[in-house]
């Protein structure tokens, strides 16, 4: 799917120590799925969209439009709020558009919390933030990576879901939006344009294809692209980065840009969302060798 700028596929080991996932993948920094860590999950045999209907159904929870703010709007407001069950409903009646994403688990949905259990394989995990994103057939997740620079377990369940994933060195070609943690929303990275966006031809990543009960480690700071090619979820399992560096650069994300992001927005509006995509594509072109 992902064959112009994905030219390696995330690697499946069924059987790994703690010692090699951190050595050859924490460490490294080298993305990798493992089948089998669900394995003794009762999530692994429960959880479908039908359980979270007979689980959730009532519960109101905010949905989010995969289309960019425009205007005033925060980047990561809500579209609409309505019942888990009727969320669920519209996804299976085709939209793909709406997706969930962020809900805690721990706060919202506790009775889940005894269908998986943390793995030992050497990540430190946040405990507080087990969280789900759902999404639609044919939904996409805009180019991003994650503010807190975590280390990532992404737990899947349901449909196919394909993931693109960009190690954060290339960082300098990903047309990255200033003062925001994600790619220009014009670029295509099912289809990428090189005469229009010809610093991606510089861009060198991975693809992982997620079935009902993978999981995969995507590391602290790597960009992720997003397709579901199915009704599906996920629950992500956080462990914070250790290194110094990464910690700083956590503490500007949240307490300096996502700051000066809201502040410019709310008095600037869509001049300051003209810039910021302007300034992607004239700081990203001028790092082209």
């Amino acid at each position: 799917m992902f064959e112009k700028i994905a030219p390696n596929k995330v690697k499946r080991v069924s059987e790994i120590t703690k010692e090699q996932f951190l050595k050859n993948h924490k460490d490294t920094g080298i993305p990798v799925i493992l089948p089998t860590l669900m394995e003794d999950w009762p999530a692994k045999e429960k959880w479908d969209v039908d359980y979270l209907i007979e689980t959730l159904g009532d519960e109101v929870v905010p949905v989010y439009s995969s289309k960019p703010a425009v205007g005033k709007s925060h980047q990561h407001a809500a579209a609409r709020e309505m019942p888990l069950r009727d969320y669920l409903n519209l996804l299976k009646n085709g939209e793909n558009d709406l997706r969930m994403f962020f809900y805690n688990i721990l706060n919202n949905a506790p009775q889940m919390i005894k269908d998986f259990s943390y793995p030992d394989i050497g990540l430190k995990f946040f405990k507080k933030l087990p969280v789900l994103f759902v999404g639609g057939r044919g939904a996409k997740v805009q180019m991003h990576y994650d503010i807190d620079l975590a280390n990532l377990i992404l737990c899947h369940f349901g449909g196919v879901k394909k993931v693109l994933l960009i190690p954060p060195e290339q960082t300098q070609f990903m047309y990255k939006v200033p003062f925001s943690f994600s790619a220009l929303y014009d670029v295509d990275f099912l289809n990428p344009d090189f005469e229009k966006y010809p610093a991606l031809k510089y861009v060198k990543g991975y693809e992982a294809e997620l079935n009902h009960g993978d999981a995969l480690f995507i590391p602290s700071g790597y960009w992720h692209y997003i397709v579901y090619e199915d009704i599906g979820f996920s629950m992500t399992l956080r462990a914070f980065p250790t290194k110094f560096s990464q910690r700083l650069s956590l503490l500007k994300n949240i307490f300096v840009t996502r700051t000066v992001e809201g502040l410019m927005r709310k008095t600037r509006g869509q001049a300051w969302n003209d810039r910021n995509e302007r300034k992607a594509v004239e700081i990203t072109n001028r790092n082209i060798p």
